[in-house]
């Protein structure tokens, strides 16, 4: 018999986090979050997600044992000003046995209905900048600190609950040894005198800081027209900027300005932090910080985790001058992979430029919707 429970306190939230941690435990794929950083994250106290958002955290009991575990979110920005009645659900983790995602499910439903919303969709975070899909393809591909790992099975789960899919998710990498500078110079001189744009690198995080609200301004103005974007408020962009920006190597950060100076663009990468995770096992002491700051500045392979471009400036080629800059620091650091967060499959945007390099689909995942 399969007994559901809403987690009502810090040792249960604390076992919804550690869930994953022993149904992946030796896969050598899986990526685990730190623990600490993962309650921080669902603490209203501390996330200023939850200005604007609720979210109930539900475990599965089967003969005691935690089976499966479930986030179900409300975005009321959503639903409020964009008038997308929308049911989230996310950190949707279970064992293979229909029984336990089944009665997961019907929280969603519950809750969704009793709050007269249209459908429900996952797995999704609260926002754009968490994580979003179940992997459906290369399942033999280690994750990366911003996506979910899951089982082969996940996917019948959906499918045998009623579930279609809404969108579709690629993971693309290329080895950096293919990229070849010269074109990228050309067409980024043409850039730079065409539309008066000039690149903006950083070799210091307190010069890159005073930037940084004009980039989620930009983040916000850029994505918009995504149907699944929800805008972040001032409070989120203060909390990101403390929690995540200053951790992520400077260099690995550029700007485009227009002939004003006011940015029109942006690229953030990060070294990839998923070995040193996985030596972490969820916890920064007493050596998971050493493995974390040995990547930051050792990693040999970069993922790419966000690239913006205004509206207006969204056919100007302002991706590949943003990519030749940092071509000069990757290649100082004798990068040897470029791995690409995931992005929606019909954005064709930056594919253009990346086909050039030999670059693979090595990942795709998907979100699942269901009527409520």
């Amino acid at each position: 018999m399969i007994t559901i429970k809403k987690v009502s306190n810090k040792k249960e939230l604390k076992a919804f986090v550690k869930f994953p941690f022993s149904l992946y435990k030796n896969n050598k794929y899986w990526v685990p979050p730190i623990i600490n950083d993962e309650l921080d994250s669902f603490d209203p106290a501390i996330n200023p997600v939850f200005e604007q958002a609720q979210a109930d955290f539900f475990l599965a009991y089967k003969d005691g044992k935690i089976v499966g575990r479930l986030a179900a979110m409300i975005n009321w920005t959503e639903i409020n000003i964009q008038k997308i009645k929308k049911m989230r659900f996310g950190w949707f983790d279970f064992i293979d046995d229909f029984d336990v995602s089944e009665a997961l499910i019907k929280e969603v439903k519950k809750i969704g209905k009793d709050n007269k919303l249209d459908y429900m969709e996952g797995p999704v975070g609260f926002s754009n900048l968490d994580k979003v899909g179940v992997l459906t393809y290369g399942f033999d591909h280690i994750g990366t600190m911003i996506t979910w790992y899951n089982h082969p099975y996940y996917k019948s789960h959906y499918e045998k609950l009623g579930f279609k899919v809404e969108k579709e998710y690629l993971e693309n990498k290329f080895p950096f040894r293919n990229v070849e500078i010269d074109p990228l110079e050309r067409v980024s001189a043409l850039i730079e005198k065409r539309y008066g744009v000039k690149g903006l690198g950083f070799k210091k995080t307190k010069d890159l800081l005073p930037y940084v609200d004009e980039m989620f301004d930009l983040f916000n103005e850029s994505y918009a027209s995504l149907s699944s974007f929800v805008p972040i408020s001032e409070a989120q962009k203060q909390f990101l900027k403390k929690r995540y920006i200053s951790f992520i190597n400077p260099e690995y950060i550029t700007f485009v300005l227009d002939e004003n100076d006011k940015m029109i663009g942006f690229g953030i990468n990060m070294p990839s932090f998923s070995r040193a995770l996985q030596k972490a096992n969820g916890k920064l002491f007493p050596f998971g910080f050493i493995h974390l700051l040995y990547a930051k500045k050792y990693s040999k392979d970069v993922i790419s985790y966000l690239i913006g471009v205004h509206p207006k400036h969204q056919n100007q080629g302002i991706n590949a001058l943003m990519f030749r800059d940092f071509y000069y620091i990757f290649d100082k650091l004798k990068i040897e992979n470029y791995i690409r967060t995931p992005e929606l499959a019909d954005n064709t945007a930056i594919a253009g430029i990346m086909k050039k390099f030999g670059q693979v689909t090595h990942k795709k995942r998907c979100t699942f919707s269901k009527p409520l």
